[in-house]
C-alpha cells in the first residue's frame, strides 16, 4: 500500500543477489518470508532501510479469536515471543541430529529394534506366509534362508522396483501378427496355470510349505527325476545285455568285479570333492554326467556292431562290451545319487529339508517307474541299443535340469564355504589329519558301529543278490524255452545266430528270447518301483 502510486526501482545490487539466491526481491513482503538467520544478509530495499520493524514483524497478523486460541494452546519454542508460533522458520533445526551420538541413542535404537521385532513375532502367528511372500516378491525382496535379517538399513530405500515381467501388447507390436499373438497367448496360458498351480499348492500345503521353496524343490527334484528314471532304465537292461553277451553265470563274477570298481569311482569321486581340486559340486554333475553320457552312447553304438554286439549271438564270458556294461550302470548309481544328495544337503537347511525331501524322494520314485515302464513298452519294438541310447540321453538332461537350478537360485554353498574358511582361519592353531581317499575303511577298521553299520548293509545286499539272481536264472530258462532256439527260423527259413553247426547245439538266446528278458526286466522294475512308491 505505500509502494501504490510510485514503486522504487530496486538497486542492481539487489538484483543481482537475487539472481543467485532466488531469494530476495524488491518486494518486502517476499523479503520478509525468505530471510533466513542461515544466510548472508542479502541487499535491501529503501522501504527497509526506512521500516526497519516491517522484515521482522508478520504484515498481516491474524487477530482473530480463534487464532488466539490456537495460539495459546501452541507449545512455543521461545516463552517471550508468544507470537512466533505462525511464523515459517527458514533454518534448519540443529536440535534433531541426523546421527545422534552418546548411550541414550543407543538405548534408543535397541528400544526400538526390539519394539520391532516384537510386533513382527506378535504378527508372525496371525499373518499368512503367502501375503508375507507377495509383499517380499512386490518389494524385491527375497527370503533365501528361514531366519529374519536383521542388517541395519532401511528396507523401503534398499528394496527395488518390482518388475512384473509382464508383456504389453506394445512390446509385441514389432513382432509379425501370429507370432506376436502367439507370445502373448503363450503368457496368459503361464500365469494363468501358474495361478491354478499355486491355488493347488495352497490348498494342499496351506502354509506349512512356501511357494517359493516349492518351486525351488521341484526344479531341483527334476535333476533327482531324470537320473533315477535313466538309471532305472539302464538296470533294466543290464542283465539282458550281459546274458546276450556273456551268459547269465557271468552275472555273480560281474556283481563282485563291479564292487572294486565302485570303489575305485568313488576314490576318484571323493578326490573332486575335496576343497582342493578345485571342482564344485554342480560342476562334479557335468563332469560325471558327460563322462557317463559318453561311455552309455557308445555302449549303445557298439551293441549295434555286427560281431561285437547283440547280432552276434553266441555267448562268450571274454566279451567286455557285457562286463563294461554291467560295471558303468552299478557305478553311475553309486556315485551319482551320492553326488546328489551331497549337492542338496548343501543347499537346504534342515528346516527347508524336512519339507522338501520328501518331495524329492517322491518325485525320484516316479522316475524309477517311467524308466522300467519305457523299456516294457518300447524294449520288445525299438531294440536294446535304442533303449540304451535313451538312457545315455536321460546323462545330458540331467545336466540340463542341473544348469536350470543353478541360473534360477545359485549354487548355494557359497555363503557356507566362507563360513567353513572362517572356521578353518580360527581352527589353524589346532593341526587336524587330513582325510584321504580311504577315509572310510579307516573308519571301519577304528569305530565298532561302523562294523555293525556295514554287516546289516552287507547281509541286507547278500540276501538281495541271491533272490534277485535266482529269479534272473529262472527268467532265462523260462523265456529260452518259450523261444527256443534252432537251427532255421520256422517263419523265415534262415539259419539262427544262436546254433552252433559244429556241435549242433543252442549256445546261446534267440533274438525274441532275449527281447521276451528284456521286457520282463522292464515289467519287474516297474512293479517293484510302484509298490515301494505306494508303500512309502
Amino acid at each position: 500500500s505505500l509502494n501504490k502510486d510510485n514503486p522504487p526501482a530496486p538497486p542492481p545490487a539487489a538484483l543481482s543477489y537475487a539472481s543467485d539466491s532466488l531469494v530476495y526481491s524488491s518486494n518486502p513482503i517476499i523479503q520478509h518470508c525468505c530471510h533466513s538467520k542461515s544466510r548472508p544478509p542479502g541487499p535491501q530495499s529503501s522501504l527497509n532501510k526506512d521500516n526497519p520493524t516491517m522484515a521482522e514483524h508478520d504484515p498481516f497478523p491474524m487477530r482473530s479469536e480463534e487464532a488466539r486460541r490456537l495460539a495459546d494452546s501452541v507449545q512455543h519454542e521461545n516463552d517471550a515471543n508468544p507470537d512466533s508460533w505462525h511464523k515459517m522458520g527458514t533454518t534448519v533445526s540443529q536440535k534433531v541430529s541426523m546421527k545422534s551420538k552418546g548411550p541414550s541413542s543407543e538405548m534408543n535404537k535397541e528400544s526400538l529394534v526390539s519394539k520391532k521385532s516384537r510386533s513382527t513375532k506378535k504378527n508372525t502367528a496371525d499373518e499368512s506366509i503367502y501375503d508375507r511372500d507377495d509383499l517380499d516378491e512386490q518389494q524385491g525382496r527375497t527370503n533365501d534362508s528361514d531366519e529374519e535379517d536383521d542388517e541395519d538399513g532401511d528396507d523401503f530405500i534398499d528394496a527395488p522396483l518390482h518388475n512384473s515381467r509382464m508383456l504389453r501388447d506394445e512390446d509385441v507390436m514389432d513382432l509379425p501378427r501370429p507370432l506376436g499373438g502367439l507370445v502373448m497367448c503363450l503368457q496368459r496360458c503361464y500365469f494363468g496355470t501358474r495361478g491354478v498351480a499355486k491355488r493347488i499348492h495352497r490348498r494342499v500345503y496351506g502354509d506349512s510349505f512356501p511357494w517359493d521353496d516349492f518351486v525351488r524343490t521341484i526344479t531341483l527334484s527334476s535333476t533327482l527325476f531324470v537320473m533315477i528314471g535313466g538309471y532305472w532304465l539302464l538296470r533294466s537292461l543290464k542283465d539282458p545285455v550281459l546274458t546276450a553277451l556273456c551268459g547269465v553265470s557271468a552275472i555273480p563274477k560281474a556283481k563282485m568285479l563291479s564292487v572294486f570298481v565302485v570303489l575305485g569311482v568313488v576314490a576318484i569321486y571323493n578326490h573332486l570333492l575335496d576343497e582342493e581340486s578345485g571342482f564344485r559340486k554342480e560342476q562334479l554333475f557335468y563332469v560325471f554326467g558327460t563322462f557317463y553320457g559318453f561311455l552309455f552312447a557308445s555302449i549303445a553304438y557298439f551293441l549295434n556292431h555286427p560281431t561285437i554286439g547283440l547280432a552276434n549271438q553266441v555267448e562268450d564270458p571274454s566279451r567286455i562290451l557285457g562286463w563294461v556294461s554291467y560295471c558303468g550302470i552299478e557305478s553311475f548309481g553309486s556315485v551319482m545319487v551320492s553326488l546328489f544328495w551331497s549337492f542338496a544337503n548343501s543347499n537346504f537347511n534342515l528346516k527347508q529339508a524336512k519339507r522338501s525331501y520328501g518331495m524329492m524322494v517322491a518325485t525320484a520314485q516316479l522316475g524309477s517307474i517311467l524308466g522300467p515302464t519305457f523299456v516294457n513298452k518300447f524294449g520288445h519294438t525299438l531294440g536294446i541299443p535304442t533303449c540304451y541310447m535313451v538312457g545315455a540321453g536321460c546323462m545330458l538332461t540331467l545336466q540340463g535340469t542341473m544348469w536350470i537350478y543353478i541360473k534360477m537360485f545359485g549354487a548355494g554353498d557359497s555363503a557356507s564355504g566362507e563360513k567353513v574358511k572362517a572356521v578353518k582361519k580360527d581352527d589353524e592353531k589346532k593341526p587336524k589329519n587330513k582325510a584321504g581317499i580311504l577315509e572310510g575303511i579307516h573308519l571301519f577298521m577304528k569305530h565298532n558301529y561302523v562294523k555293525g553299520i556295514f554287516a546289516i548293509s552287507c547281509l541286507f545286499m547278500v540276501e538281495v543278490t541271491i533272490v534277485d539272481y535266482t529269479m534272473k536264472v529262472l527268467a532265462r530258462e523260462h523265456f529260452s524255452d518259450e523261444f527256443p532256439c534252432l537251427p532255421y527260423n520256422q517263419e523265415t527259413g534262415e539259419p539262427m545266430a544262436c546254433w552252433d553247426v559244429a556241435t549242433n547245439a543252442p549256445v546261446g538266446l534267440s533274438t525274441e528270447a532275449i527281447k521276451a528278458f528284456t521286457t520282463f526286466m522292464g515289467l519287474f522294475g516297474q512293479a517293484t518301483n510302484t509298490l515301494s512308491f505306494f508303500l512309502s
